[in-house]
């Protein structure tokens, strides 16, 4: 009697879960359907705003996201934190306009089988600098 009681306890917690990280799915998905493509451009290291180089110098060791923005343009960076090795590029895979956000997609990639890399940790992170907007910005 009482394993019926904790199988049917343990069944309702997990509906509930199921049915809580279903409704949370579309909350988060909710308005993020493409309105434009986003022009961006590729910043280089040499060329990024102090504040900002210094942001992403603190924060290169673990994985990170963040937004800066002067009175002219918006930057959007992402890291990927510490690799072993050197080798990596990262892809843009998408950086559009929604609704309600900016939705940014990346995509690491690691270097090729055979390729002659540095043995020396990297910290691979991407600055995409567009123009100021408001909405806030989504990392997919």
């Amino acid at each position: 009697m009482k394993t019926v009681k904790h199988c049917r306890y343990m069944a309702m917690i997990l509906l509930v879960l199921a049915v809580g990280s279903l409704l949370t799915g579309c909350v988060i998905r909710q308005g993020r359907e493409k309105i434009a493509d986003l022009e961006y451009t590729v910043v280089r290291p040499a060329d990024l705003p102090e504040t900002l180089a210094s942001q992403i110098e603190a924060k290169k060791e673990a994985e990170f996201t963040l937004t800066y923005s002067d009175n002219e343009f918006l930057y959007i960076a992402r890291g990927y934190g510490e690799q072993e090795t050197g080798g990596y590029s990262i892809q843009v895979k998408a950086c559009y306009l929604a609704e309600n956000a900016i939705c940014v997609s990346t995509l690491l990639t690691g270097p090729s089988p055979g390729e002659q890399v540095s043995t020396a940790p990297s910290y691979p992170y991407l600055v995409l600098k567009t123009e100021l907007r408001e909405e806030q910005v989504v990392f997919e």
